[in-house]
């Protein structure tokens, strides 16, 4: 029985300690590099020669060497698991662990964790992988107290945050924290959120953001998505951390390795900016509007979609108006994006467009949306059948601006007669 107790406590291993730590794939040809990290050859060059980082995204340690070299143990390791994992497919639904038998070592793990062991990254990790294998592990781990031995990790880092085992305690307790339930709908998840809202928790989330691992920062911007679906509160990380929030999230934005958490981060943007102007004026103070104007035009739709709607939000502030305007590339790259992404986009290009045109109207502005076509765009929306919001803006900015762009030769000369403009 005991024997097989440990074979079950190494398969619940083993894909952790197998998984490349960017894609968190099962490696094929796994590299050590000069912290004594593991990775996949082709993320790890990746990461180090064609996005230029310098840092191990494991520990975020600065780096002098950028060699690697193959860890064929660790290689033959996992071709051995692999080769016993497959050639008994049916071992492995005989030989799941038991709910009785998970509830008893994650409890066991908890305790581990509530002492002074130096093997808390290990506990978490295994917990993690526990309470990731359905709802009533979640909902055991609660009811345990895992919440509040969380908790004590997760603030441990306020008191010494220089101490590396503590930080690494804390991004995995995130790790775990990122798969509890969050439905305000179940007592359980009030439980969670209450956690998540207490002000150390989230002074703790904001560093873990700012220099944590790139694993610990996609486990914080994963919490922070799944809170945005809520009524959450988001003053206290406004308030204390602004600055330093947006800019790691603009960071994950901009960062092509991991897709799915620079999805997140726009996300969770869009949300706190939405819930008070103050979050936008720490946005724009954060350089929010430069880094999201040169993400546009490489942008995906959806991608593309979430950053317009971000820019609409920081314009709806004069300060963002005028970052918006003061951006050689800020008219121009909106420009291009009406009419060639989706309608949503085209609706917020002339959202962003009538807040500029009604607040910021400079000559310059109005020279700048004649040159790079947006002028000429626009028009073709006042030659749509029947009322519409989107037109009622168009017709507006034309009433307001004709007379300033009927003074260059592309400007129709029949809409000078429909907006009842004379040239001079």
């Amino acid at each position: 029985m005991e024997t097989n107790r440990s074979n079950l406590d190494s398969e619940m291993e083993l894909p952790q300690d197998f998984r490349c730590p960017i894609s968190m794939e099962v490696m094929k040809e796994p590299v050590i590099i000069s912290t004594g990290v593991t990775y996949e050859r082709k993320n790890i060059e990746k990461w180090f020669f064609s996005y230029k980082k310098k840092t191990c995204p494991a520990t975020m340690q600065n780096m002098q060497n950028f060699g690697v070299t193959p860890n064929h143990t660790l290689k033959r390791l996992i071709l051995v698991w692999q080769n016993s994992h497959h050639s008994s497919p049916s071992s492995s639904s005989s030989s799941s662990p038991s709910p009785s038998y998970k509830r008893d070592q994650m409890e066991s793990l908890l305790n581990t964790l509530g002492s002074s062991t130096p093997f808390k990254v290990n506990s978490l990790k295994k917990i993690k992988e526990i309470v990731e294998s359905g709802d009533e592990m979640k909902l055991d781990f609660i009811t345990l107290g895992g919440l509040d031995v969380l908790f004590q990790l997760i603030v441990q880092i306020l008191l010494d945050c220089s101490d590396f085992l503590v930080f690494r305690a804390c991004e995995e307790a995130f790790g775990v924290l990122q798969h509890l339930i969050v439905s305000e709908d179940q007592d359980d998840g009030n439980k969670v959120i209450e956690l998540l809202s207490k002000p150390e928790c989230m002074k703790s989330m904001s560093i873990v953001l700012q220099r944590g691992s790139m694993e610990a920062r996609v486990y914080a911007i994963t919490i922070l998505k799944e809170l945005a679906k809520t009524d959450f509160n988001w003053n206290v990380m406004v308030n204390e951390q602004g600055m330093g929030m947006f800019k790691s999230m603009l960071e994950l934005a901009s960062d092509e390795v991991s897709m799915k958490a620079g999805s997140s981060a726009l996300q969770v943007m869009i949300k706190v900016l939405d819930s008070s102007k103050k979050s936008r004026s720490r946005a724009i103070e954060a350089g929010a509007m430069c880094t999201l104007i040169e993400l546009l035009p490489d942008s995906n739709r959806s991608k593309c979609e979430k950053i317009l709607l971000i820019i609409k939000l920081l314009c709806e502030c004069a300060d963002g108006r005028v970052a918006f305007t003061e951006h050689r590339l800020g008219i121009g790259a909106v420009s291009k994006k009406l009419f060639n992404v989706s309608e949503m986009a085209s609706k917020i290009c002339v959202k962003i467009f009538s807040l500029i045109c009604s607040f910021h109207p400079t000559d310059k502005v109005l020279e700048e949306m004649m040159i790079y076509g947006a002028v000429k765009k626009i028009v073709v929306l006042l030659h749509m059948s029947g009322p519409s919001s989107m037109k009622n803006k168009v017709l507006e900015m034309f009433k307001k601006h004709g007379n300033s762009w009927s003074r260059y030769p592309c400007f129709p000369g029949e809409l000078k007669e429909y907006l009842c403009i004379h040239g001079h």
